[in-house]
């Protein structure tokens, strides 16, 4: 009722309470719910249009070449995740992806969501599949399990395992928590391995699937419930102390006094 401008929250419960207000055709009760475009909603006897609030929940598999942005900001005709999916209203995109990389990206219109699953302290789990340049070393991938140094800032940790490996490349699964701009691809070029292809295939519990290139497809309902549960399951964690890069001492030979 407050989305379709009734009234504020408070004003919208005083006329629950006063019996003006019908779901279905019965009057409401404080905490009864309805579904847009689903239950019908009556206040002093108007019907309200609740199907423009109902709330969207959208899968995409990003091709190269499309940018993650809402619109192009160079103004350079560039084609956007938006213009993949031809639906009224402004969606949210879910987990940005650089022009170069595919793979899964969710919209929506909920804004909630959209910020707990994108915001970084609630570290919820996206995985890639990576092909990599040459045959990379087992300790090359401990290393960037543990944490390597990006812009004086250590990397958080994350799982890194090998699919495939030949000689002229290798193809690893990584599950991270965290994801900085150009962050794998940085990473991997930082241990003599650039990426040649990077796919990101799930975002928390929703998987891309078998869904084709360019395409899009609404979430089911039972994906919907379920990224809610993780959602809701998600505390905000406190953010720790920013690990820095150990600063060099310049000067060995100066004495404690000195410093």
């Amino acid at each position: 009722m407050a989305q379709a401008n009734i009234g504020s929250r408070r004003e919208c419960e005083k006329m629950i309470a006063a019996g003006q207000v019908k779901v279905n055709g019965r009057v409401a009760t404080l905490g009864d719910k309805a579904e847009p475009g689903e239950d019908r909603v009556e206040v002093r006897g108007r019907l309200l249009d609740l199907e423009q609030y109902k709330k969207i929940y959208v899968a995409i598999n990003k091709p190269k070449g499309v940018i993650s942005s809402l619109s192009d900001e160079l103004d350079q005709g560039r084609k956007t995740v938006r213009d993949l999916v031809p639906l009224p209203g402004h969606l949210y995109p879910v987990g940005r992806l650089d022009k170069q990389s595919t793979g899964l990206m969710l919209m929506t219109n909920d804004g909630t969501l959209a910020h707990k699953l994108t915001h970084p302290r609630y570290g919820h789990e996206k995985t890639y599949r990576v092909t990599l340049e040459g045959k990379i070393s087992q300790e090359a991938l401990e290393l960037w399990a543990e944490g390597v140094w990006l812009d004086d800032k250590k990397t958080a940790p994350a799982r890194v395992k090998i699919i495939r490996q030949e000689k002229e490349f290798t193809l690893i699964e990584i599950v991270m928590r965290e994801g900085r701009k150009r962050q794998i691809r940085r990473v991997a070029s930082m241990l003599g391995h650039p990426v040649t292809h990077l796919v990101r295939e799930k975002i928390g519990p929703i998987q891309l699937g078998s869904l084709k290139l360019g395409d899009w497809r609404y979430l089911s309902d039972s994906e919907v419930k379920i990224l809610k549960k993780t959602v809701a399951r998600k505390k905000a964690r406190r953010r720790p102390p920013k690990k820095r890069r150990p600063r060099k001492n310049k000067n060995k030979n100066s004495t404690r006094k000195d410093r």
